[in-house]
């Protein structure tokens, strides 16, 4: 699909409504006022894909943990939390929060006239397309956002060609250090169809984001087991996979690839290169059988 400029005005307003954005009618197409801030790991990598470094004024509290891709002139930045009184401080021009996150910040922060956005949680590429473009909107960014389509198309593209090429769908099943899996109508399903894999995971009848199953590890076949969050994660009382025996088998496995965490904490813009990145144990997959 590709997307010319004439074209934003229209998609635009047909993806807004996707995104939670709260902005005065005469500042929708202008950038805003004063820098913006993210108070969201996944507002920051919405930001890194369409704004320029010198309009960023802060980024969330997160970005120094594993899990943030930010560049490194990013961690330098002040931190923003989903605190009204710590936003104030800041004095942003607009305020990205992920989704579900504005809540009580979001509402004192309009009615003392400043302007935010939130993103829609979304679980796929055609998502990450509507949340650029709403922000992009949103930033007065327009043109970055419609580049950041085009570009994510171009990739797309490529992965379907990559998956002709290799000839072979192999079965792949991925596993999180919770122990849980990922079925049909997440975000690591669209990466592993995107990158040309069969998600044994979803054939198995799980749908959305499966919870710590034994039972289903010990059952579990796949030609390639996607592993995140393992080493480069929230470490906590949570991470059963690395302790029982039932996932064992899996971690075990010599055709285990572990994707990096920063690449999907959500569903944007790097959810592209998580799915570059299966395509690439897929490729070596295929050689080697």
């Amino acid at each position: 699909m590709d997307i010319t400029r004439p074209a934003v005005a229209f998609i635009s307003a047909c993806v807004f409504a996707m995104a939670s954005a709260t902005l005065a009618p005469a500042q929708q197409t202008a950038p805003p006022q004063g820098g913006v801030v993210s108070a969201s790991l996944c507002g920051d990598a919405y930001l890194f894909a369409l704004e320029s470094a010198s309009n960023i004024a802060a980024v969330s509290w997160q970005v120094d943990q594993p899990v943030s891709a930010a560049p490194d002139w990013a961690r330098h930045l002040p931190r923003a939390w989903p605190d009204a009184e710590r936003l104030f401080a800041l004095d942003p021009g607009l305020v990205v929060f992920g989704a579900g996150e504005g809540g009580r910040a979001s509402a004192m922060l309009e009615r003392s006239g400043y302007q935010t956005f939130e993103l829609a949680w979304v679980e796929g590429f055609d998502g990450v397309r509507a949340n650029l473009l709403a922000l992009g909107l949103a930033l007065g960014r327009d043109a970055a956002a419609i580049d950041a389509v085009r570009e994510l198309n171009d990739r797309q593209a490529e992965l379907r060609l990559r998956s002709e090429r290799r000839g072979v769908v192999p079965s792949v099943a991925y596993l999180s250090a919770s122990g849980g899996s990922a079925g049909v109508g997440t975000y690591v399903d669209a990466a592993i169809t995107a990158a040309g894999g069969r998600n044994s995971v979803a054939q198995s009848g799980v749908i959305g984001w499966g919870r710590s199953d034994p039972e289903l590890a010990l059952t579990l076949q796949a030609d390639i087991i996607l592993t995140s969050y393992f080493s480069d994660g929230f470490a906590g009382t949570l991470s059963r996979a690395t302790r029982h025996a039932a996932y064992r088998r899996l971690l075990d496995s010599a055709d285990r690839v572990d994707i990096a965490s920063a690449d999907w904490p959500c569903a944007g813009p790097r959810l592209i290169d998580a799915a570059e990145a299966i395509a690439d144990a897929l490729d070596e997959w295929a050689q080697r059988s």
